[in-house]
């Protein structure tokens, strides 16, 4: 999950139910993984500002990137600038904000994204400030609105994010989410930011295998299985939410540190 977002319901294509439990198998070193950021690696945060990253998961992710030769990459829907920040010093390969955003292992960037009009921009604003305890979040090339410390507001964000999309639909797109609507990009998301990675020669003939927790990951988990590679999703392969996918992250650094 992105933004310190949680889900919005069940996810089309949810590989499986809630309730169902089948644990990830270790991390091997000829993967190519590809991890999700809030909801996965971080706990939910009440706002996105106040996402934290604890110490040892720098740690272990440096290890884990340094054990897979660069092979494993942030795919967020954060920017990259946010990313970097929460996870200094480190600067991983990574896809920002669903892909609109290609950082490669070897530093350079790209970038496929459309930025929103100015009036749509003022105009979420003028929401968030019209309603306390709505945030909005303002990316390179989107914007969020969260509602979480004000979900009387969800109707009102709604209707003015389709309204807005309404008049330019083949250029965006309302991403809904639970306690958030985010407009993008059309054409976006974390599956194509899989297939535009997995060519660098750090990913290439790797076993690509993607971990998330919400809608916005089912496309990266269905890239990955369509290369014959996995999609696992937090829910349903790690007990205990992020702290699992952590754990599983911290045992495979460790099991590198002793080989």
């Amino acid at each position: 999950m992105d933004d310190g977002r949680e889900q919005a319901g069940s996810a089309p294509g949810h590989a499986m139910a809630l309730g169902s439990f089948a644990p990830a198998p270790p991390i091997a070193q000829d993967w190519a993984l590809f991890l999700d950021l809030d909801g996965t690696l971080l706990d939910i945060a009440p706002t996105p500002d106040s996402a934290r990253a604890p110490p040892p998961l720098l740690a272990d992710l440096a290890r884990a990137s340094h054990m897979l030769r660069g092979a494993l990459a942030i795919v967020t829907g954060r920017s990259l600038s946010v990313l970097d920040a929460l996870l200094a010093p480190l600067r991983l390969a990574a896809a920002g904000e669903h892909g609109a955003e290609i950082r490669h292992p070897d530093g350079t960037t790209e970038a496929a994204g459309r930025q929103l009009p100015q009036d749509w921009l003022e105009a979420m604003a003028r929401v968030a400030a019209e309603s306390d305890g709505v945030v909005l979040e303002r990316k390179r090339f989107g914007a969020v609105l969260h509602y979480r410390q004000a979900p009387a507001a969800e109707a009102r964000i709604a209707v003015l994010a389709r309204a807005l999309v309404a008049t330019a639909p083949d250029a965006f797109e309302v991403l809904p989410a639970r306690m958030a609507f985010e407009i993008r990009g059309r054409g976006v998301n974390k599956g194509l930011a899989v297939e535009r990675l997995m060519p660098d020669p750090v990913f290439r003939g790797r076993r690509p295998v993607f971990v998330g927790d919400d809608v916005t990951d089912e496309d990266g988990m269905r890239a990955a299985r369509a290369m014959g590679g996995l999609g696992l999703r937090v829910d349903a392969a790690f007990r205990g939410g992020p702290a699992g996918v952590r754990r599983w992250l911290a045992d495979f650094a460790a099991r590198a540190g002793c080989s």
